[in-house]
Parts: structure tokens; C-alpha cells; sequence
């Protein structure tokens, strides 16, 4: 055992499998739940309420709103504890954001709070912040509060950007010495940044208010489900990335007549899942879905656009429109440092099938790179239906200029453009590795739209400073043995891979042909029944999808990933080109593929991080840095870089025996007990 790092680790596994059942411990569940933001009220139309201010003075929510980038709507009490404690957080988010155009209005809905105590909140304040007790709740119940911690930020145009708890610092149980994860902190800057918020809807933590479940829906039915007040909205979200002007769509749905005008094509696609296009299985309950780009309806939205479109189809006060919609011009991850394109044109024939077409680009690179953003444009999007892009070699460096497995097999892509996702921007911290010299070769998958064009695609790439701290890698889990039966409806094919170390998932991308059915990522653990981490019911080859983790997902040395996929050579496939035929792996359209691509990083041997030092050798003293005679979590966190912040969030709690955001010298000996066994 060479670091704090692994002895905290190993920590964890020792407390959840022995220690903390010999204890009889229970575990605490820390940070807020993320739940799913089209359930939680998130992008629809704030009510126009008209309330008052602790001085009496008449205000409402449009009011606030216009001339200013946001408002954020923060519950409180002078009563409920976990509020008490948040009350600072609010005082510092107030005095940061109000200068930067955001507005803050601080809504007390419980009855029984001491006015007085409110007033010296509001003087604690310092700033332009308003103060509202709303003691019959009515404020409180139009925007849709839960508890007395619950946040919403809404723009100018009153659409609600988020909704749910200020950070993960404090909750029922535990205490941080500083938060983890800073969800209106993030949401604002995400606005002002004309961005979405990586994160949009969490539970907050706090005292329930008494209003009923269906109230707290943070709309107003009767005049918000209109074009300008709801639909409008939800077509920003999840259809005009794609279906605008200029976009990869074959039509637009950013204007009102646009929507009527294809409101019974909009009402099949949506009513047989086709669109928006997302195939991973539906992620039951309220819980927010475990993949960032998770573009699908949510059972409200879908009700939503369905009733709107089964209805009257009503246009709505022009008033209530949201914002519109800003595209990035030029490049999405900002002007690159690099960029390759198609020396000549591809031309793309008018009808018919297109197989797989080919071009490399030489870098000409003359030291290695690492590669923060990346992105792929189609020259010409509307005949561009997906492109892999691979990195080879340069010559005489074992490349012979044939295809290779990191060409024309498909296998081990580097970047990836479908419809509506052709930028990677990497978090900090991670990056690809671009070694000098390297080629790269483009995989095209064309589709005719009628009319015959040509193609020059090109990648912008933003290379990092520095190296990364994990380099992003590509795997890849194939069976290439495999025979399809003629007229078999659902034959089973299956490949696997063990893991050689700890690794960091970052995402899927399941590659099959026109036959692939359905298809299935398993992780195996020895004595464990297989467990689903990607399971797509439905796979459509015309739309290949990469679906990304909103937080890696850690897989353990030794376990294994399973690829299943299920593959219809039957009549009844209407995509099959030939019922009769034994279809095995190949190239070609008509040919058949089992990849599951995987990205990721290893766990171990980050780059640009030293490591901890060895627990057995640390002292208290040494620990506590700053002499108070106590060890807070950032002196744990800067003696642990490389231990996942939840997992030492959790071990830290459990040590923490009297809850008051410290170790003191007992419990850390309890601790350093553990550690050195």
C-alpha cells in the first residue's frame, strides 16, 4: 500500500463489507438525489405570482425577472435547521451574483417563523436580496417548493433553468467542511454562459411544506399549455438542436407554424419512441437518468405535447415566449487550435444505399498532443449520418497503409459525430492523447436525401497546456466468429471482456448493422447475478448513439463486461436487405458487426497528480495543518488526491462520530486503526 488514497479505498470496501455490520452502523446516503428535470418542473413557464416583500411592497415574478440575466427563488425558514445552516450560502451566492445581473428573492413559507428573526435575516443580507413571507404558502405552491431548501432559477424570460438544492454541503445526517458539488452555483454560471446546466433538478433537503404533491408542479395548466407558455419550450429542449435552420433535421420546428404543420408527424414519432431519438430502457421513477444526454420525453413532456397537440393546438400569449434558443456560431467548443479537413470533396450520390466510405488526414504533428475538446463537422449535414474517427500511426512507425484495427474494422474509435453530438468537451482533468506524427482516418456513413452533393468534413481539436490528470481511451468488446441464420427473428450473440484494472466508464456506444435488434452492456462480478448498466430494447442503426455517463462509473479489476446482442435476419425485419442470406461480420452495410465501444479511463497511474503519502507514517500532527486541533475534510482531501470525493465524503462521515464536521484526535485514531490493519 503505497497512499492515503488506496488505504481509503480499501477503507471503504472494509467498512461496507465487515466493519460497519459488526458496528450495526447504518449508512447514510450523502448529497441529494438528481432526479429528472422534466419531472421536476425544470423548463417550463414560472406563474406571473404577485406577492409581497417583508415591507409591504407589491412585486411579481415577470417584474423581477425582466433586465436581468436570472432570479433565484430560494426557500427558507427561521425554524428548520438544515435552512438555518444554509442561510450563509445564500448571503454569499446573493453578494457574488447580484453585480453579474442575477436577482434573489428569499421565500419563507412556514407560518410560524418569527417576522423579527426575518428581518434581521433580510438586514444579514446586505445586498438587493428580497425577502418574502408567504405564510399561506401561495408563492411557495405556484413555483412548485418541496421543502424549505428548495431553489429555482429562472430566466428572464421566466422559464425555470433549475430547481432543487444550493449544494450537497449539508443534509439529514451529515455535514461537510465544504460541498462537493455546487448546483446553483453551477446552474448560474451555465446562464451566463448561455449553457445548460450539467445538472438541472435535484431533492433539497429540508422541512416538507404542507402542499399537496400534484400542486407542486410549478406551473399554472390553464394558461401554460399553449405554444408560447409550454410547447415552445419543450421543443427547445429536446427537438431544435436538431430540427432548425441549418440543422441536420430535414425540417425545422422552431417557429409556431412549423409545430402545427407537423404536429401528426410529431404525434407518431413521439407516440412509437422514435423521437426524440434516445433507445436506452425508460430509467423507472422519478430519479434523474444516469446518462448527461439523455434527450428523451419524460412522461409529463410527452403528456404535455401530446394533450397541446390533441387539443386546440392554442398559440398562447407572445409574451410567454422563452428565449430563444443560442447556437454556437463556427465551433461549439470555441476556436481551435487545430483543425483537419477533406482535402478534396466526397461526392454523395442522390438515392440508394451509400456504403462506408474512407479518408485519412495526416497531422503532421511534431510532438505528441493531448486533446481537451474536440470536434467533428459534417461539411454538409444533411447527407452526414454518422462519422468514427480513428487514429493511426504515422508511417514507418508500424503503419503499412492497409486497414487495421484502428481503422477499417471500426474498432477503437478516437472521436465521434452523430446527429445533433459532434463536440467533446472533456472535463477538467481528462483528456486524449494525440501521439505526433498520427493519422487520421475517417469512417463516413452517408445517407441520399434526394438530391446528389459532396462532402469535406473536418475536426477542430483544443489541446490542453498541461497533461492530464486521466488520459480518455477507447475499448472495445467484438465477436467477429459470429453466423446469422437465414430467418431467424432474434438470434443471440455475445462477447466479453475482463478488466485489467480499476477503470473509470465514461460511456457506450453499441455498434451493430441493420439486423441488431436489441443490445445489452452487463458487468459480471464473480458470485453476483449480472447487472445492467446500458440496456437498449430497441436498437435503431440509423442512429448511433453514444450514451454518456453524467458521472463515471467505477468498475473493479477482475470483473467483466458483456456485450449481448440480439439480431432479426427475418422477413419481418423490414431493413433486411436479403432474408435468405447467412450474414456474418463484415464491412459493409448489409454485412453484420457486434462492437461495444467503451470509453474510459484508469483508475490508477493518473498523469500530473502526485501521490499521497503512506497512512502508516502519518501522524495526527502531521494531518492537522493548520494547528486547531482538529482534521477537517480539505486537510483529508489534500493528503488524499486520488481518492473519489464521495468515497472519502463517506468514510470521513462515518469517523465523525459526533457530527461536527471534524476528526479530533479519538476518532481520527479510530480511523488510522483501520487503515494500517
Amino acid at each position: 500500500m503505497n497512499s492515503l488514497s488506496t488505504y481509503f479505498g480499501l477503507l471503504l470496501l472494509s467498512v461496507y463489507c465487515g466493519v460497519a455490520v459488526a458496528q450495526n452502523e447504518a449508512k447514510i446516503r450523502l448529497g441529494p438525489e438528481v432526479l429528472r428535470a422534466g419531472e421536476h418542473g425544470v423548463g417550463q413557464l414560472a406563474v406571473d405570482a404577485t406577492f409581497r416583500d417583508l415591507s409591504g411592497k407589491e412585486l411579481h415574478v415577470g417584474q423581477l425577472a425582466k433586465n436581468r440575466r436570472a432570479v433565484v427563488f430560494a426557500m427558507t425558514s427561521t425554524s428548520c435547521p438544515l435552512s438555518k445552516k444554509y442561510f450563509p450560502s445564500l448571503i454569499e451566492l446573493a453578494k457574488t451574483y447580484e453585480s453579474r445581473g442575477i436577482g434573489f428573492v428569499l421565500v419563507n413559507p412556514v407560518a410560524t417563523d418569527d417576522q423579527q428573526v426575518m428581518r434581521r435575516q433580510q438586514a444579514a443580507l446586505g445586498t438587493d436580496a428580497v425577502y418574502v413571507f408567504d405564510p399561506k404558502g401561495s408563492l411557495a405552491r405556484v413555483l412548485g417548493a418541496i421543502t424549505t431548501t428548495d431553489v429555482f432559477v429562472i430566466d428572464s424570460k421566466r422559464t425555470v433553468i433549475y430547481h432543487g438544492a444550493i449544494d450537497d454541503q449539508y443534509g439529514f445526517g451529515y455535514v461537510l467542511d465544504a460541498p462537493r458539488k455546487t448546483f446553483v452555483v453551477d446552474a448560474l454560471d451555465a446562464i451566463l454562459d448561455n449553457r445548460v446546466p450539467l445538472i438541472e433538478a435535484t431533492a433539497a433537503p429540508g422541512c416538507n411544506l404542507t402542499i399537496e404533491k400534484s400542486q407542486a408542479t410549478g406551473q399554472d395548466s390553464s394558461p401554460s399549455l399553449t405554444y408560447h407558455g409550454r410547447i415552445s419550450r419543450l421543443m427547445q429542449r429536446r427537438c431544435v438542436a436538431c430540427h432548425r435552420g441549418g440543422g441536420v433535421a430535414p425540417f425545422p420546428l422552431d417557429t409556431y407554424k412549423d409545430v402545427v404543420s407537423h404536429s401528426p408527424m410529431i404525434s407518431e414519432v413521439v407516440k412509437r419512441g422514435i423521437m426524440p431519438p434516445w433507445f436506452a430502457a425508460p430509467h423507472e421513477g422519478g430519479q434523474a437518468s444516469p446518462w448527461s444526454n439523455d434527450c428523451s420525453l419524460t412522461k409529463t413532456e410527452k403528456q404535455d405535447l401530446l394533450g397541446w397537440i390533441e387539443g386546440d393546438q392554442a398559440k398562447g400569449d407572445v409574451s410567454n415566449a422563452p428565449k430563444p434558443t443560442a447556437f454556437a456560431a463556427g465551433w461549439e467548443i470555441g476556436k481551435p487550435d487545430a483543425v483537419f479537413q477533406f482535402e478534396t470533396a466526397v461526392p454523395v450520390k442522390a438515392t440508394g444505399i451509400i456504403p462506408y466510405k474512407y479518408r485519412t488526414i495526416e497531422t503532421e504533428l511534431t510532438e505528441d498532443k493531448w486533446v481537451q475538446a474536440v470536434e467533428v463537422q459534417p461539411g454538409e449535414r444533411s447527407v452526414v449520418h454518422h462519422v468514427l474517427v480513428f487514429v493511426r500511426p504515422p508511417v514507418g512507425s508500424g503503419g503499412t497503409g492497409r486497414r487495421s484495427r484502428s481503422e477499417g474494422d471500426g474498432i477503437d474509435y478516437w472521436a465521434v459525430y452523430v446527429p445533433g453530438h459532434g463536440a467533446q468537451v472533456y472535463r477538467e482533468g481528462y483528456a486524449r492523447r494525440l501521439p505526433k506524427g498520427s493519422r487520421l482516418v475517417f469512417q463516413m456513413h452517408y445517407t441520399a436525401n434526394g438530391t446528389a452533393t459532396e462532402d469535406r468534413t473536418r475536426i477542430g481539436l483544443v489541446f490542453s497546456d498541461k497533461p492530464p490528470k486521466y488520459e480518455v481511451k477507447t475499448a472495445s468488446i467484438v465477436n467477429t466468429r459470429f453466423k446469422i441464420a437465414p430467418g431467424a427473428d432474434n438470434q443471440e450473440v455475445t462477447a466479453s471482456i475482463q478488466i485489467p484494472a480499476d477503470v473509470q466508464i465514461l460511456g457506450f456506444l453499441p455498434h451493430h448493422h441493420l439486423l441488431g435488434k436489441a443490445t445489452r452492456y452487463e458487468l459480471l462480478v464473480p458470485g453476483r447475478d449480472p447487472e445492467w448498466l446500458l440496456d437498449v430494447p430497441r436498437y435503431d442503426f440509423n442512429w448511433q448513439l453514444f450514451y454518456k455517463y453524467s458521472e463515471p462509473r467505477i468498475i473493479k479489476r477482475g470483473n467483466s463486461i458483456r456485450l449481448k446482442a440480439w439480431y432479426d435476419n427475418s422477413a419481418n425485419n423490414p431493413a433486411n436487405p436479403d432474408p435468405t442470406r447467412t450474414v456474418g461480420w463484415g464491412l459493409q452495410t448489409e454485412d453484420e458487426m457486434h462492437i461495444g465501444y467503451i470509453e474510459y479511463t484508469l483508475v490508477g497511474d493518473k498523469l500530473g497528480e502526485e501521490k499521497g503519502p503512506d497512512p502508516r507514517g502519518v501522524s495526527f500532527a502531521a494531518l492537522d495543518t493548520n494547528r486547531n486541533g482538529a482534521i477537517s475534510m480539505t486537510e483529508i482531501r489534500k493528503l488524499a488526491p486520488n481518492t473519489p470525493s464521495k468515497r472519502r465524503a463517506e468514510v470521513f462521515d462515518r469517523f465523525d462520530t459526533d457530527k461536527n464536521g471534524t476528526l479530533d484526535e479519538t476518532e481520527f485514531k479510530r480511523l488510522r486503526k483501520i487503515l494500517v490493519r
